[in-house]
C-alpha cells in the first residue's frame, strides 16, 4: 500500500513539473516576428498558467491531504543532508558513477536524483521542486545574514513585481516552507529553478561549479549497465 501511495505522490509531482516545462516550451515556441502567431501565443500562454496555477494549488491540497492521511511522504527518505564524514563519503560514492551536471545545462523533461554542495551531500530527490528547498536550507546555513536579505534584493522580483523570497506567504503563489523566516516561491520550470539557483549562488558568494546536480536516468543507466 505505502509503495502505491508513494508512486501516486510522485506521479503527481512529476505531471506538475511537466506541465510547467510544457508552458516553458510553448513560450519559447512562439514566433516573436509574427504579430498574429505573437498575440495568439501571449494569449494561450495567459490562459495556460492560469489553469495551471489552478491544478497547481488543488495538486498541492491533494498531496497534502493524502501525506496526511497515509503517513506516505512523497521525499520519504529523501534530502537527508550528510553531516559527518562517514556519511558524506558514502553517498559520494553512490552519486560519483552518475554523470554530475552544473547549471549551465537545460534541465526540461529531466528528473533529478540528488546534489552535492561543498560538505552537503543528498541523494533520493524525487522532483526538482525538493531539490529547490534541499539548496536552499544548505544556501541559508552557509549564509544566513544574506539568506535573510532576499525579500529586500530587486534581483529576485520580476518586472511584474512576482517575488521569489518573501517573509508574507501570501506573496507567493506555492511557497516552500520558510526557512529563516523567509518563504521561497516554488512555482517554477525545471530550467527556472536552475536560473534561481544562479542567481542565489552569485548573490551568496558561492561560485556556480561547486554545485554539482545529479539526474534520476543518469543513475538509472548505471544501475541498467551493471
Amino acid at each position: 500500500m505505502n509503495k502505491r501511495v508513494k508512486g501516486l505522490l510522485e506521479q503527481l509531482e512529476e505531471v506538475r513539473e511537466q506541465l510547467l516545462a510544457f508552458a516553458d516550451d510553448m513560450f519559447h515556441g512562439i514566433d516573436h516576428r509574427n504579430a498574429e502567431q505573437l498575440a495568439k501565443g501571449v494569449e494561450f500562454v495567459r490562459v495556460y498558467n492560469e489553469r495551471l496555477a489552478a491544478f497547481d494549488q488543488l495538486a498541492d491540497e491533494l498531496s497534502r491531504m493524502i501525506q496526511q492521511y497515509t503517513h506516505v511522504s512523497v521525499e520519504e527518505t529523501s534530502a537527508v543532508p550528510s553531516t559527518d564524514l562517514a556519511r558524506f563519503e558514502r553517498i559520494i560514492r553512490e552519486l560519483d558513477p552518475a554523470t554530475p551536471h552544473y547549471l549551465n545545462e537545460d534541465f526540461t523533461y529531466k528528473r533529478p536524483y540528488g546534489f552535492v554542495m561543498r560538505s552537503q551531500a543528498y541523494k533520493d530527490i524525487v522532483t526538482w521542486r525538493h531539490l529547490y528547498e534541499a539548496v536552499c536550507r544548505v544556501l541559508a546555513e552557509l549564509n544566513p545574514n544574506r539568506w535573510v536579505e532576499l525579500p529586500n534584493n530587486p534581483v529576485f522580483t520580476s518586472v511584474q513585481n512576482k517575488k521569489a523570497f518573501s517573509r508574507d506567504v501570501r506573496d507567493l503563489r506555492s511557497p516552500l516552507s520558510a526557512i529563516r523566516g523567509v518563504y521561497a516561491e516554488s512555482h517554477y520550470s525545471a530550467n527556472s529553478i536552475r536560473d534561481n539557483m544562479l542567481k542565489l549562488l552569485k548573490e551568496l558568494g558561492i561560485e556556480e561549479r561547486e554545485l554539482k546536480i545529479y539526474l534520476r536516468q543518469d543513475r538509472d543507466a548505471h544501475v541498467d549497465v551493471g
